[in-house]
């Protein structure tokens, strides 16, 4: 049993030990040798496939990057599994586009939106992962 000096100075040294181990990890967190955003690849187009990503609100049925709707498929790594060809025929397709009885609105995007967020997608595809796969939702497994 402690008695109360040595409980007391068994909370303080744990808690500075504590505290010096956060600040020396949020310092390694922050250094630019372990910076895996990929934000010096980000063009104009890129931020113009961001915009057209968020004001289509397709994050309300799709993930990317583990966040979003779980309706439609996850789309972190959607280049390398389908390929920018088919990616830009179903953003530019006039009619609705309905694989597995699970309908997506039909955009009809232009040529230069289509090709906008092909580049968010293939921005985002470069971000490093840690070797970590993108985990797809069972329901939109059979779409990918």
């Amino acid at each position: 049993m402690l008695s109360k000096k040595q409980a007391r100075a068994f909370f303080l040294g744990g808690t500075l030990v504590t505290f010096l181990i956060f600040i020396g990890l949020t310092i390694f967190s922050l250094s630019k040798d372990v910076d895996q955003t990929n934000h010096e690849n980000i063009t104009e187009a890129v931020v113009r496939g961001k915009n057209l990503w968020d004001s289509n609100n397709c994050m309300g049925c799709h993930t990317i990057l583990g966040e979003g709707g779980y309706y439609a498929p996850e789309l972190t790594k959607v280049i390398d599994r389908r390929g920018k060809g088919y990616i830009k025929a179903v953003l530019m397709s006039p009619v609705a586009w309905e694989p597995n009885g699970r309908k997506m609105v039909a955009y009809g995007f232009s040529e230069e939106e289509a090709l906008d967020i092909i580049e968010f997608f293939d921005w985002i595809d470069d971000i490093d992962l840690n070797g970590f796969d993108t985990v797809v939702s069972p329901l939109a497994k059979d779409n990918n």
